[in-house]
């Protein structure tokens, strides 16, 4: 697809003009690996309630910039937010946008953890500098704990934010004292703070409606699982509504509900993954999206109610509503053939950003607007691939070994026949609750453009298949994930789309493990393996999460039903430990690790290494620099990109 300046709406259908198929031409260079692995050329696109303004991150090399422009692409603001990771950007009103950044802390006081912690940047549309929300405020750890959303009163708004409230010593000074999060109101005009709700010593949700009243909260115990919600910002005087019990902390307050007065809980401590809008004063409940495979919830940006969920199956967004249904289903069809991601929106999607990818397509944002019948593109996340770099995906059907339904998303290189090829199975991270989609892939489509057939199953506990599918992952940590892995690719050997004895796997965080534990408990399938800051040694893994987390919670509960250790002990987790059973690795192995992973410490790879030296085994080991667990730097995911491309085209040639 070439780039084009503006896309027409035809009228009615809202249908994109076809554009014309490029001729066949000579065979030409892949693009170079940096080009994949650097970061996205433009990232986290909002359009703001008015649909008016539009800011983007921009990113060059380290550095990304702010930029704002107005819907007809004028530049409206600028500025540096240089090497701070970026993780979330929000509109609060038309004057307001707030940014959210992380960064890795190491806390001297907490036995030398280092932790990933959110701060929020504010930048206004005046002049005035931008400024960090908790950043000057006395008594108050200067760390974000929660976003719960922003409210325009008197014509001024304030942000809500979750913040650590310090203790006074003897002496009359602010200490940290706890890490529970109270509830405060930050005027975004005059930066000052107001304490609206106590967080009580336990794990809180609060839902703030459009008018800047806390509507209701959540508190949970994570020593007893117990979870409450009560009517209003508090427990004193305040109707408590649910009482519920959930050892690994599965019911999530999402937000308000369709209407005024109503609130919408996940509950997935049971047999079904279920939805529910409670209704405040009654306290009646009623289900939503029952038949639906939920991404995540749309919310009104003006009125801040539930207008719908984005699926993960078709139609893509599902509305309350008919017209703004119509007007995405209408914006699908403009695209034809590519995967469309609704990105931000305003009121009755009158204006959208939308994300294509896929075929021929590396990553296109587009601002669709309804009343003038135009897309018009923002920017592209991979600019250096263009259309005839990308491999073409399909999703391929399989069944598990003891009969379960199983799919995964196959990746083939351009340009060549699919026989034959040599492949590069990626299993996701996680291990529950993701899971790898039609689109493109940067690291997928990395290795395509070197030759190799790139499968990335979607075994059991993914998300987006049903409750059932989720809940037959727990206690399969090192069982039957790894062998729903292999039967994949059986069924693309199969089809004689790949050679079998032509099979590397490669995966980041579990898909690490997955490829740890590949040529380790599983023999004779890989011709090699790269982890990616995976889990080596579960049993030193528990303790360290223990150390980390605590012992007597939901995390360490959830931890122990997910790999199986709670019938079992440590004798279940030394079975399934590629650090324990270096010994058996068939195939050579690379090692990377981000120096600053707070999720799965370096240590993980680091016994990893220690135990393949003892074991006189091949392997190699590549330390990330500043880097955490989400490949978040350019530089360091450039030089994982290259290490994992070098080391598998090493030991299985593509050519």
């Amino acid at each position: 697809m070439e780039r084009s300046h503006h896309r027409h709406l035809i009228p009615a259908l809202l249908c994109v003009c076809a554009v014309v198929p490029a001729l066949p031409q000579a065979a030409r260079a892949a693009p170079p690996i940096e080009a994949y692995g650097r970061l996205p050329g433009v990232e986290l696109l909002r359009i703001s309630p008015s649909g008016e303004r539009i800011a983007l991150i921009g990113v060059l090399g380290e550095e990304r910039r702010l930029v704002v422009l107005s819907a007809d692409n004028k530049l409206l603001k600028t500025g540096v937010v240089g090497e701070n990771k970026v993780r979330d950007l929000r509109w609060a009103g038309d004057d307001h946008l707030l940014i959210t950044i992380s960064a890795t802390v190491n806390l001297q006081l907490d036995f030398g953890h280092s932790y990933e912690l959110d701060s929020v940047l504010h930048v206004g549309m005046n002049d005035k500098a931008p400024w960090s929300v908790f950043g000057n405020a006395h008594g108050i750890e200067p760390t974000v704990r929660g976003y719960f959303g922003a409210a325009e009163q008197g014509g001024q708004w304030s942000g809500y934010f979750g913040g650590i409230t310090e203790a006074r010593d003897a002496g009359g000074d602010f200490v940290f004292d706890h890490g529970y999060a109270d509830l405060y109101r930050v005027d975004l005009a005059t930066r000052k703070t107001a304490l609206v709700a106590k967080g009580s010593g336990r794990e809180h949700q609060w839902v703030v409606g459009a008018d800047g009243t806390v509507i209701a909260h959540s508190e949970y115990n994570g020593t007893s699982g117990e979870w409450r919600m009560f009517v209003g910002p508090g427990t004193v005087n305040n109707h408590e509504l649910i009482h519920k019990v959930s050892p690994t902390n599965d019911i999530d307050l999402i937000g308000a509900g369709r209407s005024a007065g109503s609130v919408l809980v996940l509950n997935r401590s049971g047999e079904a993954d279920v939805a529910e809008e409670i209704n405040l004063s009654e306290g009646k409940a009623q289900e939503l999206f029952a038949d639906n495979g939920v991404r995540g919830y749309r919310y009104d940006p003006v009125s801040r109610l539930l207008i719908g969920a984005s699926l993960f199956e078709e139609p893509g967004e599902l509305f309350f509503d008919r017209l703004p249904q119509a007007r995405f289903a209408a914006t699908r069809k403009a695209f034809p053939g590519l995967q469309v991601h609704l990105q931000s929106y305003t009121a009755g999607l009158s204006r959208m950003i939308v994300q294509t990818e896929g075929d021929g397509d590396s990553g296109t944002y587009w601002l669709v607007d309804i009343a003038t019948e135009n897309a018009m593109p923002l920017g592209y996340a991979y600019p250096a691939v263009k259309s005839a770099d990308v491999g073409t995906t399909s999703v391929v059907k399989y069944q598990a070994a003891d009969g379960l339904a199983m799919e995964g998303i196959l990746t083939l290189p351009p340009g060549r026949e699919p026989k034959s090829l040599p492949l590069v199975v990626m299993p996701h991270g996680g291990p529950m609750d993701v899971r790898d989609d039609l689109g493109f892939d940067w690291w997928a489509q990395a290795f395509a453009s070197r030759g190799y057939a790139v499968f990335q199953p979607n075994y059991r506990g993914s998300s987006g298949v049903s409750a059932e599918f989720r809940r037959a992952g727990f206690g399969q940590w090192g069982k039957k994930m790894l062998s729903d892995i292999a039967d994949g690719v059986a069924e693309i050997a199969k089809q004689h789309i790949v050679e079998p004895k032509r099979v590397c796997i490669v995966g980041a965080s579990y898909g690490g493990y997955a490829a740890l534990a590949g040529v380790t408990l599983q023999q004779g399938l890989y011709r090699c393996a790269v982890s990616v800051s995976g889990p080596a040694n579960l049993l030193t893994f528990g303790v360290w999460q223990s150390n980390y987390y605590g012992y007597n919670n939901d995390t360490a509960r959830y931890w122990r039903k997910l790999t199986g250790a709670d019938p079992g002990g440590d004798s279940a987790l030394r079975t399934i430990s590629p650090a324990l059973l270096a010994d058996k690795a068939d195939a050579p192995i690379l090692l990377i690790h981000g120096k600053d992973d707070t999720r799965v410490p370096i240590e993980q790879s680091e016994q990893m290494a220690a135990a393949l030296k003892r074991a006189g085994k091949i392997y190699e080991f590549t330390v990330l620099p500043r880097e955490d667990h989400f490949l978040s730097r350019e530089a360091t995911r450039i030089a994982m990109l290259t290490a994992a491309v070098n080391f598998v085209q090493k030991y299985d040639p593509a050519q």
